[in-house]
């Protein structure tokens, strides 16, 4: 196992091959930690040693807690990034714009702090926003004031006040968007396409995906009482599917490992790639961007 940075995944042949492996645990161990220590509720999870790693920091959706998000968390650990989530803005109308706030301090301190007993380091250069429902609309405000980033990442993002779209034209880093293919609480239409045109049309590197199969909540772990309100179950696949391609499209842009291209381009089973419509076609124009069911202060 190396000690200064991402074990690099087996040669893999093709994207179906390469879900399988990057769907599965890397080969750290993983330390876990609570983010309260610094004054910010929230956890964190690190591989047990490691040099001038990558890190992540993750935006949990409307209502739902960190906790939801362990999985995913301490997957990205086992291949060798920092994973944390601030577990801040629960409430029902949350401020986005002090959850963006919260976000980017909590990657702060994962740079600027020794994590593991000093084990650990982060190398500045190498970090990354991961944002979930408003989350993910917090993540692209996070993403838009920060001067260097290296990657974002959105699971079914959420237009968000203030403006998620807005921000997208102002983010330079290279971006993955998740959408979920059965989404009545963030439809892709007004939320996930809109913020990849944004994006795009200020010159970004950005990749737009949509998840067969899976609902809003599709992304969280376990039950929490906002699965019956929603009336939502538990979706390994789109977890399962997720956990791959984030993980590959973090390789890639914060390592420039090439392995992973299989699931960074191309077809992948399960997530196609999106094209969005012409902007100069009419019925374009007339989409209105909407946020579904979902809302949030500014």
């Amino acid at each position: 196992m190396a000690k200064t940075g991402v074990t690099r995944p087996p040669s893999m042949k093709g994207a179906k091959d390469a879900l399988g492996v990057l769907s599965r645990s890397g080969p750290h161990p993983v330390r876990y930690g609570d983010l309260g220590l610094i004054g910010l509720p929230g956890i964190v999870y690190t591989p047990a040693e490691g040099h001038q790693v990558p890190a992540v920091v993750l935006g949990h959706a409307w209502l739902q807690p960190a906790r939801r998000y362990h999985e995913l968390l301490r997957h990205l650990a086992t291949w060798g990034i920092v994973a944390a989530a601030p577990d801040t803005q629960r409430g029902p109308v949350p401020s986005m714009s002090r959850f963006a706030s919260d976000l980017n301090t909590a990657l702060d301190v994962c740079v600027g702090v020794r994590l593991g007993d000093g084990r650990i380091s982060v190398d500045a250069r190498r970090t990354a926003l991961i944002g979930h429902g408003t989350g993910g609309g917090a993540a692209i405000l996070a993403a838009a004031s920060r001067e260097r980033l290296g990657a974002l990442v959105t699971l079914a993002p959420a237009e968000i006040k203030p403006s998620a779209i807005e921000a997208a034209g102002r983010v330079s880093a290279p971006a993955l968007h998740l959408a979920a293919a059965i989404d009545a609480m963030a439809p892709a239409a007004g939320n996930a396409e809109p913020i990849t045109a944004a994006g795009r049309a200020a010159g970004a590197e950005v990749t737009l995906r949509s998840i067969e199969k899976a609902g809003h909540l599709g992304f969280c772990e376990g039950r929490h009482w906002s699965s019956y309100l929603f009336q939502t179950l538990p979706q390994h696949r789109t977890r399962k599917i997720a956990r791959a391609l984030v993980t590959a499209f973090l390789m890639e842009q914060l390592t420039g490992e090439k392995r992973v291209s299989a699931l960074t381009s191309g077809d992948v089973p399960g997530a196609p790639l999106v094209e969005l419509p012409d902007p100069d076609d009419d019925a374009a124009e007339q989409t209105p961007a909407r946020a579904g069911l979902l809302g949030a202060g500014s």
